[in-house]
């Protein structure tokens, strides 16, 4: 009997209908294999991952392979997005007897759920035979196997271990950091490393803080060549908007295609603080589209942002996207289709499958004469119009509580930045006045969602779907990016119930997941007991839990005065430290945090009756210096301590600096602020 018909998640509704007898994580699924006396099958996977569609369609719909499965074992299906911390414990088992990792994964555990085998993809025929394989070895070697999963659990408890050495995140050590990622850059085609190429959003981040710091134009121009060589590649959407997952090749030209939440929101931060500092108009366009494509294809109405949209449309990898030079004629004419084929390089033999090419931009079009600017546009309104005619992948609408965190953050970030730029005369005031609408209410939307639906009792779930909350608690992650996003609301709105929000969760963080020497676990003291606690302080896909929670910290310190939650992010960042001058680019956000707390975060709050309008509310953040925080509004406004205590000087606009909870004279005039933050 197949148990997935009443699952939240889309991943485990698309198994709903399999032939295998599929369980979800439960403790009744151990312990019906407790009392059949047979091993379990953990497959771990995501909606939109490809692979995971692979290996549904061999193994999972055949008939044969599941009387294998039905027969033999106890087969539990896995969410990742749903349940990290399962993840992360058979993910670290995977790495440790593999060597590498990766999804769909596939781990044959005893009863009690120790490991003893694990995998990724296997074909179905090799599928079959190590079906075979470990049947027959649990039925006659059990002792071997048992031994074996014993060894696996405790490779995982020393690769999750909390404790370590420790020691404060220097500028020296952050300099470091900073320095190997430029040995280890791309000289030619920008980000690092090779095939496949995932963005380096948190790198960049670290960089762009870097910058700001130390005025590198090294760090400057790392992040520039990587932001334009992603923005002109196939990585990122050329119609639409928004970034692929990673890319197939190491120059960014074929995507594997599915859209990520937690990408985008990264990457959104990059391009908005690249335009911030720089004014570049590439970040400016790239920023605001990905924004609207944020809006316009992950928000729910009612609820958050989704999860994903899935690389295959019908089971075909990309095939909404891709173009062939005859295509771009039938939907643009030919005059137009012929220009368009030149400036997307699409071409006869093609860059993807079957003379199929991914759009790239092989022209700049952002400073282009006016005349070029305009025909572009055009192009690209009317091939948006036949694409949309087309197939499209499916959504994944799951609401991750961490996810939607980042894109809060991300957007808060985007409003503040396109304030400062408005300009009436440009070209597409229109379209960005339209963008910072839609993402603002979508934005305010999710942040409502999450306080409304997905804190329970004061504690945190990870995920909701169709506003019914799921049953998985919060992991760290949720809890550090909320927090964050919390405190970005509260900067954006002035509103003391974000703040008052996030020092809730900020307490849980502290009672429940913290671990001995000023470190903290993924998961809650009273969460479900795995076979280890997960604990990774390194930065992945998105940030680490600890990362994440020490960016709330940080943030929650500086708005509210209150030290303990500086003392707290310090010590925690002192158990990364350590890491982050030898692995740079697995600690990218850690590192971010770092120049933050580096630089003090500076504290900067505008008493004025137009905290939207004012001049120096603009210079403010036009001019804030790394992980500064900015509240603006009338002085002593309840829940606002930045405000509080803080009158307007004779009547005037009056800005208040402190850093590290030292303050600086008020002042009413922009040249003395922007004196103050040191620019």
């Amino acid at each position: 009997m197949n148990r997935l018909a009443k699952a939240t998640s889309p991943y485990l509704l698309q198994h709903a209908d399999n032939p295998v007898d599929w369980w979800p994580w439960c403790d009744e699924a151990f312990a019906e294999a407790k009392r059949r006396d047979v091993p379990v099958i953990i497959s771990v996977g995501y909606a939109a991952c490809h692979w995971c569609h692979v290996m549904a369609h061999e193994s999972f719909e055949n008939e044969a392979v599941a009387r294998l499965m039905n027969e033999d074992f106890v087969s539990i299906k896995v969410d990742r997005e749903e349940r990290p911390d399962v993840d992360a414990i058979y993910m670290t088992a995977t790495q440790a007897m593999t060597g590498q990792g990766g999804w769909p994964m596939t781990v044959f555990a005893a009863p009690d759920g120790t490991p003893f085998f694990c995998g990724t993809y296997f074909p179905r025929p090799n599928f079959i035979r190590l079906l075979g394989s470990v049947a027959t070895a649990w039925r006659d070697q059990r002792e071997a196997v048992l031994r074996q999963g014993a060894a696996v659990v405790e490779a995982i408890g020393g690769a999750q271990a909390v404790g370590g050495p420790t020691a404060p995140l220097t500028a020296e050590l952050l300099d470091t950091a900073a320095d190997q990622l430029a040995r280890e850059y791309d000289e030619t085609n920008g980000g690092f490393g090779g095939a496949p190429k995932f963005p380096p959003h948190m790198n960049l981040l670290f960089l762009l803080r870097h910058y700001q710091r130390t005025g590198s134009a090294r760090s400057l121009e790392i992040v520039r060549h990587t932001a334009e060589a992603m923005a002109r590649g196939g990585l990122y959407d050329q119609l639409a908007g928004g970034f692929a997952r990673y890319s197939v090749d190491g120059h960014w030209t074929v995507p594997h295609f599915e859209k990520m939440l937690y990408d985008n929101a990264l990457l959104l931060r990059v391009y908005t603080q690249l335009w911030r500092l720089t004014g570049d108009r590439l970040a400016r366009r790239v920023a605001r589209d990905t924004a609207r494509f944020l809006a316009d294809e992950l928000h729910r109405p009612g609820e958050g942002f989704a999860s994903a949209l899935d690389a295959d449309t019908q089971g075909v990898e990309g095939l909404t996207y891709v173009w062939t030079p005859a295509q771009l004629v039938e939907a643009l004419g030919e005059e137009d289709g012929r220009w368009a084929a030149d400036l997307f390089e699409v071409t006869a033999d093609g860059t993807f499958e079957h003379g199929t090419s991914v759009l790239r931009l092989a022209r700049d079009v952002d400073d282009a004469a006016p005349e070029i600017g305009a025909r572009w546009q055009s192009v690209v309104g009317r091939l948006l119009a036949a694409r949309d005619a087309r197939p499209q992948p499916a959504r994944d609408d799951k609401v991750v509580a961490a996810w939607n965190g980042l894109a809060i953050t991300a957007i808060a970030e985007f409003q503040q930045v396109a304030a400062l730029y408005a300009a009436p005369d440009d070209e597409d005031a229109n379209l960005m006045e339209g963008v910072t609408i839609v993402s603002d209410g979508a934005m305010r939307d999710a942040a409502e969602h999450l306080a409304s639906a997905h804190v329970v009792d004061g504690r945190l779930r990870r995920v909701s779907r169709d506003k019914v909350v799921g049953e998985p608690a919060g992991v760290l992650e949720d809890y550090g990016c909320v927090a964050e996003a919390f405190c970005a609301m509260h900067q954006l709105t002035g509103e003391g119930r974000w703040l008052a929000l996030a020092g809730q969760l900020l307490d849980v963080a502290l009672a429940r997941f913290a671990a001995p020497g000023g470190g903290f676990y993924d998961t809650a003291d009273d969460a479900e007991r795995l076979v280890s606690r997960p604990a990774d302080p390194t930065d992945n896909a998105t940030p680490s839990g600890r990362s994440a929670i020490v960016a709330a910290l940080v943030a929650y310190a500086a708005l509210s005065g209150e030290t303990r939650y500086r003392e707290a992010a310090e010590a925690a960042l002192s158990t990364v430290a350590p890491i982050v001058g030898r692995h740079a680019r697995f600690t990218g956000y850690a590192a971010t945090v770092g120049e933050a707390v580096l630089s003090g975060p500076y504290e900067i709050a505008v008493v004025t009756d137009d905290p939207t309008g004012d001049p120096l509310v603009a210079a403010a953040h036009r001019h804030a210096p790394p992980g500064a925080v900015v509240v603006a509004g009338r002085a002593d406004q309840p829940g606002v301590p930045l405000l509080a205590g803080r009158p307007a000087l004779g009547g005037r606009s009056t800005a208040y600096v402190c850093r590290g909870f030292v303050c600086d004279r008020p002042v009413t005039s922009v040249d003395d602020l922007v004196a103050q933050l040191g620019r």
